[in-house]
C-alpha cells in the first residue's frame, strides 16, 4: 500500500510539469498586452519598457518559464502584477473560502445522492424510482446561476422575517470578523510553509472561530454557505444518486447477492455490508471528481453569492492578463486534483476486497 502511494505520488510530478507547461504557455498566447491592461491610459512605450523589466517580462518566453519553474520549485509564487502582493498571500486568502464551500456541498451531495440512488435502486421500476431519477435529471439540467438566485430569492425574501431565513449573499455578517490566529498564538515571526498552513487555517471563519472559541462566527459563516452549498452541490448530488443506482443495480444482479440471501442473512444486511460495498467505487471516483472540480473554483456560485473564493480571484486575474496569478492558482488546483485522485485510488484497495495494491 505505502509502495502505491509512493508510486502514485512520484507520478504526480510530470503531470504537474505538463500542467504548469501549458498553463505559462496559454496565458502568453492570450491576446493583449499586461501593461496596457494595468495602466490603461498612462501606458507609453517608455513605462511599458520599465513594467517588462520589472516583472521579466523582457526575456524571451523559455527564459521566462525556466525562471518560473526554478521559484515554484523553491515555493516562490512570485508577486501579482495588479497589486504587487504576493500569489502566496492570496491563495492564503481565497483558498479557504473555496474549501468550506467544497466540504459542505460534497457533504450534502453525497449524503442525500447515495441515499436517494439507494432508494431508487431498491424500488427499481417503481413510482419512488421514476419520481427520484426524474428530480435527478432536473438537479443536473438546472443551471446553478438560475438556482442560486432562485434559493436567494426564496430563502432572504419570501422567508424574510421567519425562523429559516438566510442571508444571500457575502461571507460575514456585519459587525462579524475574525482575529489572525498568528497574533492569537504569538506567532508573528514565523515565516515559510508554516506560515502558509497557518494563514490557511486563520483566513477560513469555520475553523477560525472553532479555534478562537468564537462560536458566533462559526455559526455565522455557516449560515452564509448554506445557499451557496446547496446551490453548486445539487448537480453533484444529481450525479451521485444516478451513479449510485446504477452501481448498485449492477451488484444486486451478482450471484454472490442471492448466494447472501440464500443463507439466510437479513435484507439490510446484505445491502449495507455486501452490495453497497462493492458499488462504492464507481461512487467514490465520481465523489473525488467532484471535490475536485469544486476546490477548483466555483465561479458562477462564488460571483452569485458574493464569495471571495479561488474562482473569482481567478477570472479576475485571467482577464487582467495577471499571469503570475493565473499560473500559481493552475498549480494550486493541479495539485489538489492529484492529492484528490491520489485520495480516491487509495480508497479502492479499502472499500473493495478484490482490488490488490502490490
Amino acid at each position: 500500500m505505502i509502495q502505491f502511494l509512493i508510486r502514485r505520488f512520484f507520478l504526480v510530478l510530470p503531470v504537474m510539469a505538463g500542467i504548469l507547461l501549458v498553463t505559462f504557455v496559454i496565458t502568453r498566447l492570450v491576446p493583449g498586452d499586461p501593461c496596457y491592461v494595468m495602466l490603461g491610459e498612462k501606458a507609453t512605450k517608455a513605462t511599458c519598457d520599465d513594467f517588462k523589466v520589472r516583472f521579466g517580462l523582457d526575456k524571451s518566453i523559455p527564459e521566462q518559464f525556466v525562471r518560473y519553474a526554478i521559484n515554484i520549485a523553491k515555493g516562490d509564487f512570485g508577486e501579482a502584477i495588479k497589486d504587487r502582493r504576493p500569489i502566496v498571500t492570496i491563495i492564503s486568502e481565497r483558498l479557504p473560502m473555496t474549501i468550506e464551500l467544497t466540504v459542505l456541498s460534497i457533504l450534502f451531495s453525497s449524503t442525500i445522492g447515495i441515499l436517494l440512488g439507494v432508494i431508487s435502486a431498491l424500488n427499481r421500476n417503481s413510482i419512488i424510482d421514476t419520481l427520484t431519477m426524474l428530480g435527478a435529471n432536473i438537479g443536473v439540467s438546472m443551471p446553478i446561476f438560475w438556482l442560486g438566485l432562485l434559493l436567494a430569492y426564496f430563502f432572504a425574501i419570501t422567508l424574510k422575517g421567519t425562523p429559516f431565513q438566510l442571508p444571500p449573499s457575502g461571507r460575514l455578517s456585519a459587525g462579524i470578523s475574525m482575529v489572525p490566529l498568528i497574533k492569537t498564538w504569538g506567532m508573528q515571526d514565523v515565516t515559510g510553509v508554516k506560515l502558509f498552513f497557518i494563514s490557511l487555517i486563520s483566513n477560513s471563519a469555520i475553523l477560525n472561530g472553532l479555534l478562537t472559541g468564537n462560536y458566533a462566527l462559526t455559526f455565522d459563516a455557516l449560515k452564509h454557505l448554506l445557499l451557496p452549498s446547496l446551490a453548486v452541490g445539487t448537480v453533484s448530488l444529481a450525479v451521485i444518486a444516478r451513479m449510485t443506482r446504477s452501481a448498485l443495480l449492477d451488484v444486486l444482479g451478482q450471484d454472490y447477492i442471492r448466494t447472501a440471501r440464500a443463507k439466510g442473512l437479513g435484507y439490510a444486511l446484505v445491502i449495507r455490508k455486501h452490495a453497497l460495498r462493492n458499488a462504492l467505487i464507481p461512487i467514490v471516483t465520481i465523489i473525488g471528481i467532484q471535490t475536485g472540480g469544486l476546490l477548483s473554483g466555483a465561479v458562477l456560485t462564488e460571483t452569485i453569492f458574493s464569495l471571495p473564493g479561488v474562482g473569482s480571484r481567478m477570472v479576475e486575474a485571467i482577464l487582467g492578463r495577471d499571469y503570475p496569478v493565473v499560473q500559481g492558482f493552475s498549480v494550486v488546483i493541479a495539485l489538489i486534483f492529484a492529492f484528490s485522485n491520489l485520495i480516491v485510488d487509495a480508497s479502492y484497495a479499502y472499500l473493495d476486497p478484490r482490488v490488490r495494491v502490490k
